[in-house]
């Protein structure tokens, strides 16, 4: 029996071996062969034994200590980082490993069109659950980007600057970090390229950018945008009241179809109605084509236009050919 002792050890050993092996293999298995992403905080100060418990808990993986076991074999150094991840059950362990040691944090999309408000982008913020309403409208000012950006700054809010892109922002980004993005984002597709010519201009950057959301307001297609500029310009040298209509929008709050009589007469700095030159400040965020439209306006002699049903304008010159226009459009 003493001589067959050594044999029964190797046996044995072999058997243990041999089942770990199994248990280890098994145990780094997929749970699901199809399953959604779902979102995982990893907590910062998390260790390796307490991450691999909870993502056990969580239905992600099969076992935490084959987890762990994997890391030490595979990436004896590895730190996983914290941070919101996407994971799946259907991902193995060493995918999900990968992606908390590389960073790999889940993002969020957040898509900004041209011509919004402020409150109508802090509405989108908030939707895409990257930060609340309120935090956001908060940290939409000045102070927020006063350390980072190089471009003058405006005075009270950051209306209009704000450009209208489509963001990726992670988990563990607040209110701030989206307010700086986006003034950044204006800065750097707009004012870095152009600041040799916006300083040549007659109107500074805030009234370009003033001018630009005007113009974004009010075209519809992109080859008339200059054009637009071009007379909205022609109106502010002759000291004329520019008249735009989504100026009294701004001004009340609210867009409406068609302004009634009084509506014009609202008591506001933003009534191009009744006070001339440009508004205090931006109206909506506009995108680039609006802003290159407002630092190159066309040359044209145009005074007045007028839209038509499809959305593009017809441009006069004089008051009198102003009406025409205005008449044929509405069949009178």
């Amino acid at each position: 029996m003493r001589r067959h002792l050594p044999l029964l050890i190797i046996f044995a050993i072999g058997l243990i071996v041999g089942a770990s092996s199994v248990w280890y293999r098994q145990s780094l298995r997929p749970l699901a062969s199809d399953a959604e992403e779902r979102i995982v905080e990893i907590e910062r100060g998390s260790g390796v034994a307490r991450i691999a418990r909870e993502l056990e808990r969580d239905g992600l993986i099969r076992n935490a200590l084959a987890f762990r076991v994997m890391l030490l074999i595979r990436s004896p150094a590895a730190q996983l980082k914290a941070g919101h991840y996407a994971l799946s059950p259907a991902m193995t362990p060493w995918q999900m490993a990968q992606r908390l040691v590389n960073g790999e944090v889940a993002t969020r999309r957040l898509t900004i069109p041209e011509g919004l408000m402020l409150e109508q982008i802090a509405d989108r913020v908030a939707e895409a659950g990257i930060a609340g309403r309120n935090e956001f409208l908060s940290a939409a000012v000045p102070a927020t980007v006063a350390d980072e950006v190089e471009m003058p700054p405006p005075e009270g809010k950051l209306e209009g600057y704000l450009f209208p892109e489509t963001y990726q922002f992670t988990y563990d980004d607040g209110a701030e970090a989206v307010v700086r993005r986006m003034v950044l984002e204006l800065q750097e597709r707009f004012w870095r390229p152009n600041r040799e010519e916006i300083a040549q201009r007659r109107l500074s950057l805030h009234e370009i950018v003033t001018l630009a959301s005007l113009v974004e307001r009010e075209a519809k297609v992109d080859e008339e945008r200059a054009l637009i500029a071009g007379v909205i310009q022609n109106r502010l040298d002759r000291g004329m009241l520019l008249q735009i209509d989504a100026t009294v929008q701004y001004a009340l709050g609210e867009h409406k179809q068609r302004l009634l009589n009084r509506d014009t007469r609202v008591d506001s700095p933003y009534n191009t109605y009744q006070h001339p030159g440009l508004p205090p400040g931006p109206i909506a965020s506009p995108g680039l084509p609006s802003l290159m439209a407002a630092l190159r306006p066309a040359e044209t002699d145009a005074l007045f236009y007028v839209a038509k049903p499809d959305g593009t304008h017809v441009f006069t010159r004089t008051n009198e050919e102003h009406e025409r226009a205005k008449a044929r459009i509405r069949g009178r």
